[in-house]
């Protein structure tokens, strides 16, 4: 059982905090008993959901010809209207490697298992899949960078320190999103 003392999404397995939306999540709890946020049967499918979250986001900036950089994914997950989307961005920042600007790989790409179905079904065809393709290089570097801005966001969401944050499960979400 859930400790009452845990961060709020942390007891809802919900560690980044989504809210409740039109969106059907996968291993949502039968009784949602918390009226703002979304609570999952697990914390890895709540960054399963965040994963997915941060895919759709890839799509969006693609289709608007942005790029998908740590400022335009913090901008678009805590809104200026409603935040200090510049210090979440800072303390992102502080709390990784990542730079404010730098060109992140599509989420999708990163799973191993969805990597390696897509080398499978590529080896198929009469020709070899190309070098550069995103679905086929697996990259442990972008995976990692994906992994610490999930953690630095949690710490954030939930006002925990990186060590107390399970990348276990981030990777696990991962692993179930694609």
């Amino acid at each position: 059982m859930k400790n009452k003392n845990q961060p709020r999404g942390l007891r809802n397995n919900n560690p980044l905090n989504i809210r409740h939306s039109a969106s059907r999540w996968q291993g949502v709890r039968a009784e949602q008993t918390d009226k703002a946020f979304v609570q999952f049967t697990s914390i890895m499918m709540g960054y399963r959901a965040a994963w997915r979250i941060l895919e759709s986001y890839f799509n969006h900036f693609e289709a608007q010809q942005a790029p998908f950089t740590t400022r335009n994914i913090i901008m678009r997950w805590a809104p200026p209207d409603e935040n200090d989307s510049e210090a979440y961005l800072r303390s992102v920042c502080r709390l990784t490697s990542l730079a404010g600007n730098e060109a992140l790989k599509r989420p999708s790409s990163l799973s191993v298992r969805s990597s390696q179905s897509a080398r499978s079904s590529q080896n198929t065809q009469s020709s070899p899949p190309p070098l550069n393709d995103a679905y086929t290089a697996y990259d442990p570097q972008a995976k990692t960078k994906l992994i610490d801005l999930l953690a630095a966001m949690t710490c954030i969401e939930n006002g925990i320190s990186m060590n107390d944050v399970d990348r276990r499960a981030i990777e696990r979400g991962l692993e179930r999103a694609f």
